[in-house]
């Protein structure tokens, strides 16, 4: 192999190491999100509406403490629907409404696993 093929070789490689490290980031940090929500759902469907929306508020500041990296890293509208549909959710629980509440943490979730399903390394994303 030739000295002049090292530079981009290297530049791929990081890219990929990058892109790899990356999916395993946005999947471990939707997955626990995904919980804290599971959570904040149990205490809810308890009656526990304070316990819920204090569940819910430490999930938002743990997504909010991420804002920035993924704003770099995936589509604004995706990571911008899922801070809006955050803040329905919390407005739910003060309210104690139940069915909004349960449907908007289902709706949240489900945008979590896709932003997830968005960064992550495989053939459908590349193409």
């Amino acid at each position: 192999m030739k000295r002049d093929m090292l530079p981009p070789l290297a530049v791929l490689a990081v890219i990929l190491a990058f892109a790899l490290w990356n999916s395993a980031a946005i999947t471990g940090y939707t997955q626990r999100w995904r919980d804290q929500l599971q959570q904040a759902e149990e205490l809810a469907a308890s009656e526990n509406w304070q316990a819920a929306a204090d569940a819910l508020s430490e999930s938002y500041a743990d997504w909010s403490g991420s804002q920035v990296y993924l704003h770099i890293v995936s589509e604004h509208d995706a990571v911008d629907d899922a801070e809006a549909m955050y803040r329905r959710a919390m407005a739910f629980a003060l309210e104690q409404e139940s069915s909004e509440f349960r449907a908007e943490l289902a709706d949240l979730k489900d945008q979590l696993r896709l932003l997830a399903e968005m960064e992550r390394f495989s053939l459908k994303n590349i193409l």
